[in-house]
C-alpha cells in the first residue's frame, strides 16, 4: 500500500438501497489497486467511512476479502490494508473456434488454475457439443481437486466464439461458423453444466482479458484490435465492455476495403486465416502457433510479404478506431504468437495522423497486448466474474467530478 500512487476506483453512492452496487465498487477497487485500507477505499469511492467499514465486514464474512498486517505511516495510527481472497470465487471460460475448443478455470483475481483443450470434430455442433461438455467437466473436476470448495464458489461459465451473431450467411461460410451460430449453444451448455452461461464474441473476450490482467488494466477507454482467424475489436468505453445492440460491436473484420475495383472484408486480407492461406498452412495443425513463431524469427520471405501487406490494412484500422472512439490506446492482441504481434506493430508504424496524435500522451497510440491462444478463454472466464462482482453504471449513474 502506497499513499503516493493514485487509487483507481469507481464511485459508490451513499443513497439507500444501493448496497449491492457499493459492494461491487469496493471489490473492483481492490482488484484494480491491490491492498487498500478502509480510509483509502473511502477516499477513492466517495463512500462514507462507516459504509466502507460495514461493507468490508460483510465481504470478510463472505470470504471475499481478508485483512493484511497493519501498516504504520508516519506518526498516525497504523492502518489495516485489505486484499481480495483469490479463492473467494471461481469461473470457467470456454473458447469455441473452428478447429479447437479451449477451457480454463480462474479465481477471483483472474489467475488461471486449470486449462485444457480438445480438437473439434468436423461434424459440426451436433458432435462438437459433446466434446465441449466433456472438456468443461474435466476442467471442473481438476479445479475441485485443487480447491475443495470450488464448486460452491463457482459463479458461472463464460463462452466465446467468433461473431457476428444473428447475421444471415450463405450456409457454409467458414468465417462466421454459421452452423454453430444456429445451434442452441447457450441452452446446451446450461443444461449440460448446470451453470449460468454467458456468450460473447472472441474479440470482446480478449478485451475482457486485457482489462482484467493485461494492457488495458486500469484504463477507462481502450480498443483491443484482435487478430485471430478473423479480426475484431473489443471496445472498453467508460471502463466497461461495450457490446452493441446485438453483441456485434467491434466487428471491424467485416469492414470493406476497396482495391482494383473490388471490395474485400478486412479480415480476408489481414487475419491469421489469410496468413495460413498465403503460406498454404493447415489451420487445424496443433503446432500452428509455434510454426508461425519460428517463421517470423527466421525472417521467412513469405511471411514478411504478408506482414507488409497486412500492416497497411491494420494501420488504416488503427486510424479508424482512434477517430471513432478516441481511446487512450489501441492494443494489438490475439492468438498470434508474440513474435508476429511485435513484428506487425513495427511494420504498422509510423501510424497515420489522427486526433490521437497530441502532446502530453502518457500511453503509446498502439501497443502489444496478450499474444496467447488462451487469451480468449481467459477473457471468457472473466465474464462471469465481471457479471457477479463488477459495478455497472447502466443501473446507477453518478458524476464523481
Amino acid at each position: 500500500m502506497n499513499d503516493s500512487r493514485p487509487i483507481r476506483a469507481k464511485s459508490g453512492t451513499n443513497h439507500e438501497g444501493t448496497s449491492a452496487h457499493n459492494r461491487r465498487v469496493m471489490i473492483d477497487a481492490l482488484r484494480m489497486n491491490g491492498a487498500l485500507s478502509r480510509a483509502d477505499l473511502a477516499r477513492a469511492t466517495w463512500l462514507t467511512k462507516q459504509t466502507v467499514s460495514n461493507i468490508i465486514e460483510e465481504l470478510e464474512r463472505d470470504g471475499l476479502v481478508r485483512s493484511q498486517e497493519a501498516v504504520r505511516k508516519g506518526r498516525g495510527q497504523p492502518s489495516t490494508p485489505y486484499r481480495l481472497v483469490p479463492e473467494g470465487a471461481f469461473a470457467i471460460g470456454l473458447q469455441i473456434d473452428r478447429h479447437v475448443t479451449r477451457a480454463v478455470a480462474v479465481d477471483l483475481v483472474g489467475s488461471v488454475l486449470v486449462r485444457d483443450e480438445a480438437g473439434l470434430p468436423t461434424g459440426g455442433p451436433s458432435e462438437g457439443a459433446k466434446v465441449i461438455l466433456d472438456l468443461v467437466a474435466g476442467v471442473r473436476a481438476k479445479l475441485a481437486g485443487i480447491v475443495q470448495q470450488s464448486e460452491k464458489r463457482l459463479v458461472g461459465l463464460g463462452a466465446a466464439m467468433p461473431g457476428p451473431f444473428g447475421v444471415a450467411g450463405n450456409g457454409d461460410d467458414p468465417w462466421m461458423m454459421e452452423a454453430w451460430q444456429k445451434f442452441p449453444l447457450l441452452e446446451t451448455l446450461t443444461a449440460g453444466t448446470g451453470l449460468d452461461v454467458g456468450l460473447q464474441n472472441d474479440a470482446a473476450a480478449a478485451a475482457t482479458a486485457e482489462r482484467m490482467v493485461g494492457a488495458a488494466h486500469g484504463l477507462d477507454h481502450a480498443v483491443c484490435l484482435f487478430v485471430g482467424y478473423g479480426i475484431g475489436a473489443g471496445l472498453i468505453l467508460n471502463g466497461e465492455l461495450y457490446r452493441g445492440t446485438n453483441g456485434n460491436a467491434g466487428e471491424i473484420g467485416m469492414a470493406l476495403l476497396f482495391a482494383d475495383g473490388k471490395s474485400t472484408p478486412l479480415e480476408h486480407r489481414a487475419s491469421l486465416a489469410s496468413l495460413y492461406q498465403h503460406l498454404s498452412i493447415d489451420p487445424a495443425d496443433p503446432d500452428l502457433h509455434a510454426q508461425i513463431n519460428d517463421l517470423v524469427l527466421e525472417g521467412d520471405p513469405g511471411i514478411e510479404t504478408w506482414i507488409e501487406a497486412a500492416a497497411a490494412d491494420l494501420r488504416w484500422s488503427v486510424h479508424l478506431m482512434e477517430t471513432v472512439f478516441d481511446p487512450q490506446t489501441v492494443i494489438l492482441c490475439g492468438s498470434a504468437p508474440d513474435a508476429l504481434v511485435n513484428r506487425l506493430i513495427a511494420a504498422i508504424g509510423p501510424l497515420l495522423p489522427s486526433i490521437a496524435e497530441r502532446r502530453g500522451r502518457t500511453l503509446p497510440r498502439l501497443q502489444p497486448g496478450m499474444a496467447d491462444p488462451w487469451s480468449v478463454a481467459l477473457g471468457a472466464a472473466a465474464g462471469p466474474i465481471s457479471r457477479a462482482f463488477d459495478p455497472h453504471f447502466a443501473a446507477i449513474l453518478k458524476d464523481s467530478l
